[in-house]
Formats: structure tokens, C-alpha cells, sequence
């Protein structure tokens, strides 16, 4: 009876001695079961093919493979993986132009399910195109490549300045890095500026003015002017519908036909300015001051205040002939010496406001709260027609 000793091809470690009996397929049977591969193939010390078992010798050295060529231990004493090239042989890839060398194990052991590792982790598995220097073609960006590489390499997302995050993110949902894409989404979160509320300065918006060609729009709806100094601008036609205007300065400033539709106005300071055929529909401009305006436009464009909230405005000595202040609330309002010819109160709410030295010539009143009301020093005699309930 011989014994010999079996190693798995290319690996000096863990052999396995057995006796020889029987056939070269008895030999290749017992060693698939010793050595737990599928043995195809024996090659002695030298790398010769052993094809009959009378070649072999008492105390002999084999090496069993599965199919692949001799390797030969004395090349290196690294494990068979190695060896056989499977997972850390060297690779150089060229992504979009640019190249990149790695090893295969990189390409594979990080994120065995992505579309690298199936691309890499058998040779020839895919196929994959190379160019004149062998290196294996990949048409992506190499600036967004590289970050996914380093990953793979060392596991930390590192980015250079200047690399979009989201082209990142793309080429990681690309590839399939699964593990990457949830790091890019957090740091996309986390570079995000934070949502900045602060009021628009009287300088920012001055620049905005000088920027807008003077027919053209200006949109300023919903944005946040609270506490700006407005005064004295030339904001005619802006559309500022739902914007944030409370105690804002705007004294002199000439608002001519501007939307100012369910804007906030409370507190705001709007003393000698321009209203001519401004809309202030639902608007809330409790507590204001528009002392001194001017809402009468020799057009006949009429102002538009319908549903205001116009509490404790003081809007003593303007012109708003023909304004249009339907079911307003202007309690406690102070309209002394105001000129309110042919305006519309028609359901207003004048509860303790004071109309003493208006002119409410043809205005309409019908539906309107008078309650406590002062009309003293009537510049016309107000008609019972006017105030009917």
C-alpha cells in the first residue's frame, strides 16, 4: 500500500495524507472528499499531470485542482485565494479617461451584491472591454468615480471640495453601493443652508429695484420685510400678495397700484404714502399709521380694501374718495378730516371710530356698525338712506 500526501493547487498548508488504492478516479474521489473541492485533475511537485496511478510513488507530494492550470507553491507562501488570482490581483481601470489601479478584492469584498463586485469578481465574468493598455473601460465620471473608490478602499466618504455631492450619489446608485447611499443622503442633508427666515434688508431690496427693468413685474409675494425701511421707494405695481410688511417703514413711498392682498401691515408706518388703486384685500394693517395718504387716483381707479383689518389705524387727513372699504373692520379707527366721498362702508365695522370732519358725501353705509362713532363737524349732512341696517 502507498501513501501520499494531497494539497490543494498552489497551496503549501493543510494537506491531507491518503492511501493510495484502486484507480486515478478512486484517488480524485477520496481527495474531493478529503480536501472538500470537486477534484479534477493531480500534478505532481514539478507541475507534471499525473494521467495514471502507477506514476504515482510511496510518500509522493500531490496537488489537486478543480480544472486550473499547476501553480506552484514555492512562488509564494500567500493563501490559495491569492495565488489564483480570484480576489487581490491588480486592476487598472479607465473611468471616463482616467485611471484608476486598485485590486480586485477592493472592487469585491466592500460590496459583494453591487454591479463592481459582479463585474470583477470572476475574470472574464462580464466580459469587460479594455483599451490599448489592458485597462478595463468604464464610461462614468472619474470625478464622481473616485469618492466611491476610496470608500471601498478604507470604508470613510471622504469628498474633495468642489465634488457635487449628488453627482456622487448618482454614480453610488449606479454601481449599487448600497451602504454608500445612505452616507451621501446625510451628508446632502447635512450640507443643506439652513432655511434662513431673516427680514430682507433695505439695502438687499434697493439692489433688487435697481436689477428690475422698470416695465417689468416685480414679485415680491410671501417674502419677509418685517422692520425694513421702505420709506420713500418707488415700489409702484410690485405684486407683495402675503407678505410679511409688519412695522415696516414705508412713510412717502409711492405704492401705486401694488398688490398688497392679505399682506401684514400691522404696526407699519405708512404716513404720506401713494396708495392710488392699491389692492388691500384681507390685508391686516391693525395698529397702522397711514396718516396723510393718498388713495384717490384721477383715473378712477378706485382702492381696494374690501375685508381688512384696519383696527386702530390712524388714517387721519387722507384722500380716499370712491375707496372701497366693504365690510372692513376699522374699530377704533381714527378717520378725523378724511375725504370719504362715494366710498363704500356698505357692512363695515366703524365701532367707536372717529369720522368727525369727514366728507361722506354719497358714501354708502348701509349694514355698517356706527356703534359709538363720532361724526362731529360733518363737512355734509349724512342721509338716515346712508346708515340703514
Amino acid at each position: 500500500m502507498r501513501r501520499v500526501t494531497l494539497f490543494v493547487n498552489g497551496s503549501p498548508r493543510n494537506g491531507k495524507v491518503v492511501a493510495v488504492y484502486g484507480t486515478l478516479s478512486d484517488l480524485l474521489s477520496v481527495a474531493s472528499n478529503k480536501l472538500g473541492i470537486k477534484a479534477t485533475s493531480v500534478y505532481n511537485g514539478k507541475g507534471g499531470l499525473i494521467d495514471d496511478i502507477a506514476l504515482i510513488r510511496d510518500d509522493d507530494v500531490l496537488f489537486v485542482c478543480e480544472g486550473e492550470p499547476f501553480i506552484d507553491p514555492q512562488t509564494d507562501g500567500r493563501p490559495h485565494e491569492e495565488l489564483t488570482g480570484a480576489h487581490t490581483d491588480w486592476l487598472t481601470l479607465n473611468v471616463g479617461g482616467r485611471y484608476f489601479t486598485t485590486t480586485r478584492s477592493t472592487l469585491v469584498n466592500k460590496e459583494p451584491d453591487s454591479m463592481l463586485a459582479h463585474m470583477f469578481k470572476d475574470k472574464d465574468a462580464w466580459g469587460n472591454k479594455q483599451d490599448h493598455r489592458g485597462a478595463f473601460l468604464i464610461d462614468r465620471s472619474p470625478e464622481y468615480f473616485e469618492p466611491i473608490l476610496n470608500y471601498l478602499r478604507h470604508g470613510q466618504l471622504i469628498v474633495n471640495d468642489g465634488i457635487n455631492l449628488l453627482g456622487v450619489l448618482e454614480e453610488a446608485r449606479f454601481f449599487g453601493i448600497d451602504s454608500l447611499i445612505e452616507h451621501l443622503e446625510i451628508a446632502i442633508k447635512n450640507s443643506q443652508p439652513a432655511e434662513d427666515h431673516s427680514p430682507i434688508s433695505r439695502k438687499e431690496f434697493v439692489r433688487f429695484l435697481l436689477a428690475t427693468p422698470t416695465k417689468s413685474e416685480l414679485r415680491c409675494q410671501g417674502l419677509n420685510f418685517s422692520g425694513a425701511d421702505l420709506s420713500r421707494l418707488d415700489l409702484r405695481y410690485i405684486n407683495f400678495k402675503m407678505a410679511n410688511l409688519s412695522r415696516c417703514n414705508l412713510a412717502h413711498a409711492n405704492l401705486c397700484c401694488a398688490n398688497l392682498e392679505r399682506a401684514d401691515l400691522s404696526g407699519s408706518v405708512l404716513d404720506c404714502a401713494n396708495l392710488q388703486g392699491v389692492k388691500m384685500l384681507c390685508s391686516n394693517a391693525e395698529g397702522a399709521s397711514l396718516k396723510g395718504c393718498n388713495f384717490e387716483d384721477p383715473s378712477g381707479l378706485k382702492a381696494n380694501l374690501e375685508g381688512a383689518n384696519l383696527k386702530g389705524v390712524d388714517m387721519e387727513g387722507s384722500q380716499m374718495t370712491g375707496i372701497n372699504l366693504r365690510v372692513a373692520t376699522l374699530k377704533n379707527a381714527k378717520l378725523k378730516n378724511c375725504n370719504l366721498r362715494g366710498a363704500t362702508l356698505a357692512g363695515t365695522d366703524l365701532e367707536n371710530c372717529d369720522l368727525s370732519g369727514c366728507d361722506l358725501q354719497e358714501a354708502n353705509l348701509r349694514g355698517s356698525n356706527v356703534k359709538g362713532a363720532i361724526f362731529e363737524e360733518m363737512l355734509t349732512p349724512l342721509h338716515m338712506s346712508q346708515s340703514v341696517r
